[in-house]
This record gives structure tokens, C-alpha cells and sequence, in this order.
């Protein structure tokens, strides 16, 4: 197993991309540690965990709540001895362009997105550093890398993941530890659906974002927790500051 013995904090563990690598490591041997503010979904991770035959907790909170970040981690590291792996991919989007959108939901996209990397990152790399060993995925979009439409707020905060990725790749990479991003294209998630939503034709929205992939169909979290397993894990010992897309060819197209 790829990842037996390691310990993994998934933020974003109640559903969507989070659930799914939570899945995906446990069934390769992680105890998981599995945070989110929706507390039945990550209580329904956990009990899917344990009935695969893998185990971990779940911790219910805001991720951009600094404290709440601190005394998450060092519950896991007290009560395990190690962490090894930590994936921020809890998100939020609301919408709108830089005219449209509301300073409070600007702030609140960045919250969780940024401030839900930056915060855990912060205490989680003391720990690494300490085992001279970790792997740091954190989850940007391919909207970050090609611009997109309406949505100014997420697409600038995925874009500055990407710059704390790269820098975090070079400050640490002395330390041990591999930081490393996931740009995921449109993935069936309910982030994804919530977004089409808002939208009055939400259909027609729909059916362009898909067409817009040169696959000509929307990415399953599963697909995305394969790249994020390999990153987590030793095959991955060489790889640090990159950005790996998981977009059916948003990116080529």
C-alpha cells in the first residue's frame, strides 16, 4: 500500500474531491483526519472510511478560522505522533465579477480558499520540518492558469494558491517537504452543480462548460484523487512546485 503508517488531513473531507481522496488514501493504508464545516457530511466520509476498512476522525470547523487550524492539527499530530500529508481542498465560490461581487463574499472566497491553504500549511510545515519528510497538495483550477468568466473572486484565489504553492515548493524543499498543486477542470462535485446553479440557464452553462473540455465530459473526483494519491505518496519523491491539471484537456484545447 502506498501510503501505509502515514497520517493525511484532508480539509474539504465531507465531500466532493476531499471525500474522494480520503477514500483513495485510506484504502492505501492513511489514517485520515477529516475536517469540514458540514458535519453530517464528513460523519457520512468517515462512517464510508470504516466501512472499507480504514479509520480517522472528523473535525468540524471553519478553515480559514486560524485557531480552529492550530488546534486541529495538533489534536492529529498529539494523538498520532505524525502528519504526513496534508490536502486543503475545501473551497468556496460565489460568483460575479470584480463590479458585481460583494466585498464580504470576495472576503469569504479568499477565507476559505486562500486563507484555508495558508493557514494549515502554517502549522502544519513546523511538523514536517521536524520529520524532515511531508507532502503538502493543495487544490487550484484550471481556471487559474486559462481566466474564465463571472467568477472573479474563486479565479483569483485559486491564481494566488498557485503562487503560495510554488513558493512553499522552494522554501521547504530543504526541510523535505513536497508542495505541491492540483488544477482540477470542471469536476461532478456539488461545487460544481451549486455554480451552474446560479446561473438562469443553468443548462446551457452546463453544457458549455462541457463541450469546453477537449474530452467533451465533465471529471469525477475519483480522477482527482488518483493525481492527488500520487502526489501524496513516495512516487511523487521528485516532484515539488508543480501544478497538475486534471481538466480533459481544458488546458490544450
Amino acid at each position: 500500500m502506498r501510503l501505509a503508517g502515514k497520517v493525511a488531513v484532508i480539509t474539504g473531507g465531507g465531500s466532493g474531491i476531499g471525500r474522494a481522496s480520503a477514500a483513495m488514501f485510506a484504502r492505501e493504508g492513511a489514517h485520515l483526519a477529516l475536517v469540514d464545516r458540514d458535519a453530517a457530511g464528513a460523519a457520512e466520509t468517515l462512517a464510508m472510511l470504516r466501512a472499507a476498512g480504514g479509520d480517522g476522525s472528523v473535525h468540524v470547523g471553519d478553515v480559514g478560522d486560524a485557531d480552529f487550524a492550530r488546534s486541529t492539527i495538533e489534536s492529529v499530530t498529539a494523538t498520532r505522533g505524525r502528519l504526513d500529508v496534508l490536502m486543503t481542498a475545501a473551497g468556496f465560490s460565489c460568483g460575479g465579477t470584480v463590479v458585481s461581487t460583494d466585498p464580504a463574499d470576495w472576503d469569504a472566497v479568499f477565507s476559505a480558499n486562500v486563507g484555508g491553504t495558508w493557514l494549515w500549511a502554517k502549522v502544519a510545515v513546523p511538523i514536517m520540518q521536524r520529520q524532515k519528510s511531508g507532502s503538502i497538495i493543495t487544490v487550484a483550477s484550471q481556471l487559474a492558469v486559462a481566466g474564465g468568466k463571472g467568477n472573479s473572486a474563486y479565479i483569483a484565489a485559486k491564481g494566488a494558491i498557485i503562487s503560495l504553492t510554488r513558493t512553499m515548493a522552494v522554501d521547504f524543499a530543504p526541510d523535505g517537504i513536497r508542495v505541491n498543486a492540483l488544477a482540477p477542470g470542471a469536476i461532478d462535485t456539488p461545487l460544481l452543480r451549486r455554480s451552474f446553479a446560479r446561473h438562469a440557464d443553468s443548462q446551457a452553462v452546463r453544457e458549455a462548460s462541457r463541450q469546453r473540455h477537449a474530452m467533451k465530459r465533465f471529471g469525477e473526483a475519483d480522477e482527482v484523487a488518483a493525481a492527488a494519491l500520487f502526489l501524496a505518496s513516495d512516487e511523487a519523491s521528485f516532484t515539488t512546485g508543480i501544478v497538475l491539471p486534471v481538466d480533459g484537456g481544458w488546458l490544450a484545447a
